[in-house]
């Protein structure tokens, strides 16, 4: 997929995973609001301080799947990163932001096979939140 470029304002909650710091939202495929695309990207820097060569581009979230998760087919590593950040989300141990603006660099986009903690979509990549003024 190529590199898509999403910014937006919405609810992000924020948690350590495996040595990354992993942040979650919803985004709506219509009108209608329902959240059904999972964005669950690394943190990265702030919007404006520009990327370095070893920043994480999320792949490493598919890389914890496979060797934490022991999922070794595509679906089954996207509902493994699903529930890592509705978990996150649900037990509220962590940071919720609830109107973060921020700017995701998204470089992968995978469609389930079935509606999944009410997702259809996941997608990973990298995001940066953008700094309150």
């Amino acid at each position: 997929m190529p590199l898509t470029v999403l910014t937006a304002t919405s609810r992000v909650t924020v948690f350590p995973l495996e040595g990354l710091t992993v942040a979650y939202t919803t985004q709506s495929s219509d009108e209608r609001g329902l959240g059904d695309i999972g964005l669950v990207t690394v943190v990265g820097k702030e919007e404006g301080e520009g990327r370095e060569g070893g920043e994480d581009d999320g792949d490493s979230l598919w890389r914890l799947a496979h060797d934490l998760g022991g999922r070794t087919n595509g679906e089954d590593q996207a509902r493994w990163i699903v529930t890592q950040a509705s978990r996150a989300r649900v037990v509220t141990a962590y940071t919720d932001l609830p109107h973060a603006k921020w700017t995701a660099h998204i470089n992968r986009r995978f469609e389930l096979d079935a509606l999944f903690a009410n997702h259809e979509v996941l997608m990973t990549g990298r995001i940066a939140l953008v700094r309150a003024e």
